[in-house]
């Protein structure tokens, strides 16, 4: 008997109560409050309700201990903060989110500290900064030592309850709710308790925030809570949207070690204990990170990991020790009160005795697809926190970060929703029923998941339900730590996906309640979370398959996208770099762009403008917090094209908000603003540059194209371009020519066979040119270029489809039209002018080809106007 598949919707009862919002967030750590509060604050009339699975003052953050990492010492800079990221995710990160978190994230904590939250200070004011693994400076703030999320979730708890949030608390949330056009309008949630809102209800909204945390439930040994069962990747999963790099789950290294049965969350050893000097040693007392990295105990996460593993797996051990004697005991009870209670309450004095520590389960670097504004690839759907995939941590998290990415990614969430909300009205559009799209892994022969290799949606053609039975979680649980944890193989792997899969069946009905709803939920993440480990055949970061050991970039460096469909998983490979936001990406793609090959081209642009310095007059001048609107402006009369790619370089380096005051192949005038683009000061400025550089000779080259066009107005003949583009730029400068309103002539060598003079030459003669492209060739069309009239009865003879006549007067131009007799297409080229050109044209030829349009087209002038 085989496996049902994993619910596209939990079964539940109807809903039997419906609340109404503007805003809906699931979730109540640091980045589901800050959106509450921050949406709160922009739209003091507005309806936001937070819905939480246990009480407002739990959840994944209050357990954080180290701290959150952000550039406040002067001596520190964001490049720096940046570099450390970017080296701990092992070239899988984002820059343009890293740049936003690191540029944005002062001003967020200082905001955070506004609402109420206290950081520990030196006795002279200043804020206490300590450092931690991966960070090559002191950035770390904390709070009451080791209880930095405890103090975080106080305020943000507080600063919610004093305000006019709404908050459903003991609530788990069910599915997505969707209007007719897919977009999301709420959700269905169960509620534990008694009162007007018990049991399964739902919340229509404008719009959804997911910030529920991480998965940490689905290994038996966690650093997680209780509540982190996945509930939001699974609903997102459900409900059709994107899941990136969810194989990439960051084990915490120094997790205090309670014995071989000990099972659930268990207690954290902060990293910060290492920033302060502890050291790991082995059973023998080495220290065994001394030369593992340069970095020693204060490595990235995923080496240290690593590094533990291997001594536990060399020596036979379950656990090495964490050293801090010499820290004495007045040192630990003031700046790490909470892990030194927790030890002695397990019977452990680190003052006198190493900590037993190894590696548990403790951050999701994956997740749920978003920009940089949090939108997921479900319109109205946002995801922020550990839930989301932003692309700020990469294949590894580098510590401390996450507190702040919760911070930065929420306050731009709130501020798109509140941009969007403007244009529409205030009351909910009702939803049309829960989204519904699929789950389980399809295997072929070898038993590997299904990995396409071209970027695409899938769309689900039904809604199945079902539930997994509340007795798998152990037993999942079991099987995920034992095969798909910090180390892993194709066999480990596949006996977890063949378990995983024998959980899905149970001999009797599974009625809805919470536990087989985690369970479910459970079961379907670890179910995604193993078919990409599968997939992914090397090490990277939180990665390691000890199968494929090394890093591999020629075919590795790129992103696994997991979509569910009721066929099961569909997992994309998309190569690292494809950062066009979704709806640009689109309309590039419909105007004949890759938008992997612009993407690439504003990665060279921005390179060779900021190189390893950055812009450095932006930096010295302008404080990183400062934020404006700026509009790109025409200095001259002109035909625009290009809007799209140089909003495109303004999106990548943190413009908030873009909005575009005319379009592609349009006529402008002088003084006419083309685009408007709201964002960090720096990020515009610097951009600027590259952006205009490419908008400029775009509409260069579709302003002269129009004047050609018109000059030719009238008559049946066409202006079409050449080859004679700058390289890497064709794609580009072709599809100028088209919103200046001419047509492209060949792409490249390869779309259609050009026989030219030197082809003649080497041939021996055209005809036998013609006929060497036709018999090796046959299905290509053939061009031939002709420069006497003599040559075109041969050539018509052959049967050549097109005819090129190079140089030829126009008093030629019109003999060769009369011979030809529209027996093959006609294009003039050579020698034209745009004095001439209506003269060649009423002859009654096809095309003119012009080459001049692409190669030397003088620029449209056109700048950037920072308001105020």
């Amino acid at each position: 008997m085989s496996a049902p598949a994993i619910p596209l919707r939990l079964t539940a009862p109807d809903p039997g109560w419906i609340a109404e919002a503007d805003v809906v967030v699931v979730g109540s750590g640091i980045a589901g409050l800050t959106v509450a509060l921050r949406y709160a604050e922009l739209d003091p009339a507005a309806k936001v309700l937070v819905v939480t699975k246990d009480v407002l003052s739990s959840g994944s953050t209050r357990w954080a201990q180290g701290g959150i990492a952000a550039v406040l010492d002067p001596h520190d800079t964001p490049d720096e903060h940046l570099n450390d990221t970017l080296i701990a995710g092992v070239g899988l990160c984002d820059v343009r989110a890293v740049r936003t978190l690191v540029t944005e994230g002062p001003g967020a904590l200082r905001r955070l500290m506004e609402r109420g939250a206290r950081f520990d200070r030196t006795p002279d004011g200043e804020l206490q900064l300590t450092r931690e693994g991966g960070h090559r400076r002191d950035r770390i703030v904390h709070a009451g030592g080791d209880a930095t999320g405890a103090e975080v979730q106080r305020a943000l708890a507080e600063a919610v309850r004093a305000g006019a949030v709404e908050v459903i608390e003991h609530a788990l949330v069910l599915d997505l709710l969707t209007d007719a056009r897919g977009r999301a309008r709420g959700v269905t949630l169960h509620v534990m308790g008694e009162g007007a809102r018990d049991g399964v209800g739902a919340v229509h909204a404008r719009a959804v925030v997911l910030a529920t945390g991480g998965m940490g439930q689905v290994y038996a040994s966690t650093t997680n809570p209780v509540v982190s069962t996945g509930d939001g990747v699974a609903l997102a999963l459900r409900a059709g949207a994107v899941v990136r790099d969810i194989e990439f789950v960051q084990f915490h290294p120094t997790v205090l070690w309670l014995g071989e049965e000990s099972t659930g969350q268990q207690p954290l050893i902060s990293e910060a204990v290492r920033g302060e000097g502890a050291f790991l040693i082995d059973h023998e007392g080495r220290a065994f990170m001394r030369g593992v990295h340069e970095l020693a105990d204060l490595a990235p996460r995923d080496v240290v990991a690593k590094a533990i593993t291997r001594t536990m797996r060399e020596s036979g051990q379950s656990h090495v020790f964490l050293d801090g004697r010499h820290f004495g005991e007045e040192r630990w009870k003031t700046r790490f009160p909470t892990i030194y209670a927790v030890c002695r309450e397990h019977g452990i004095d680190p003052a006198t005795e190493p900590i037993p520590v190894a590696p548990a389960a403790h951050y999701a670097s994956g997740g749920v697809r978003t920009d940089l504004h949090g939108r997921t690839s479900i319109e109205g759907l946002y995801a922020c926190g550990e839930v989301a995939c932003t692309g700020v941590h990469g294949a590894n998290r580098l510590a401390s970060n996450s507190l702040l990415e919760g911070l930065v990614f929420a306050e731009r969430i709130a501020a798109d929703i509140h941009a969007v909300s403007g244009a529409e009205e205030r009351a909910p559009i009702p939803p049309e029923g829960a989204a519904g799209q699929a789950s389980v892994s399809p295997e072929g022969a070898a038993g590997q998941a299904s990995v396409r290799r071209a970027p695409g949606e899938v769309v689900a053609s039904r809604a199945a339900t079902g539930l997994a039975d509340p007795r798998i979680r152990a037993k999942v649980q079991a099987r995920m730590s034992g095969g798909a944890s910090v180390l892993r193989s194709r066999e480990s792997l596949a006996e977890t996906a063949r378990a995983l899969r024998d959980a899905r069946w149970t001999p009797v009905q599974v009625q809805p309640c919470t536990e087989s709803w985690e369970a479910t939920n459970l079961l379907t993440v670890a179910t995604v979370l193993v078919g990409a480990a599968r997939a992914r055949l090397e090490t990277r970061g939180s990665h390691w398959r000890e199968d494929f050991p090394g890093r591999d970039d020629n075919d590795w460096l790129g992103h696994l996208d997991v979509t569910l469909t009721e066929e099961g998983p569909q997992m994309t490979y998309t190569p690292h770099g494809d950062t066009t936001p979704p709806r640009l990406a689109q309309e590039l793609a419909a105007a004949g762009l890759d938008p992997a090959e612009i993407d690439a081209l504003i990665d060279r642009a921005l390179a060779e403008d900021l190189q390893e310095a950055g812009d450095v007059t932006s930096l010295a001048t302008i404080p990183a917090e400062q934020r404006a609107v700026a509009d790109v402006v025409a200095r001259k009369d002109g035909i625009v094209a290009g809007l799209a790619v140089a909003e495109a370089v303004f999106v990548r380096l943190g413009a908030a908000r873009t909005e575009r005051r005319a379009k592609d192949g349009e006529r402008v005038r002088a003084g006419d603003v083309l685009m408007t683009v709201e964002g960090p000061v720096r990020g515009l400025l610097t951009a600027e540059r590259s952006a205009l550089n490419l908008l400029t000779h775009l509409s260069g080259i579709a302003t002269l194209t129009g004047r050609w066009v018109e000059a030719v107005s009238g008559t049946r003949a066409r202006v079409r371009d050449s080859r004679k583009t700058l390289p890497g730029l064709r794609a580009l400068e072709k599809y100028a020519v088209r919103c200046g309103g001419g047509v492209n002539h060949r792409m490249s060598l390869s779309d259609a066979a050009l026989i030219k003079d030197n082809h003649v030459v080497a041939a021996g003669g055209v005809a036998e040119a013609f006929r060497a492209v036709r018999e090796r060739y046959p299905e290509l069309p053939i061009e031939v270029e002709v420069d006497r009239i003599d040559q075109l009865g041969p050539v018509l003879e052959e049967g050549a489809e097109e005819i090129l006549l190079d140089n030829f007067t126009v008093e030629e131009t019109a003999q060769a039209v009369h011979i030809v007799r529209n027996r093959a297409k006609l294009e003039a080229s050579g020698g034209l002018t745009l004095e001439s050109a209506r003269a060649v044209a009423e002859t009654g030829v096809d095309y003119l080809a012009v080459g001049a349009l692409t190669h030397s087209a003088p620029a449209l002038d056109i700048a950037l106007d920072l308001r105020g």
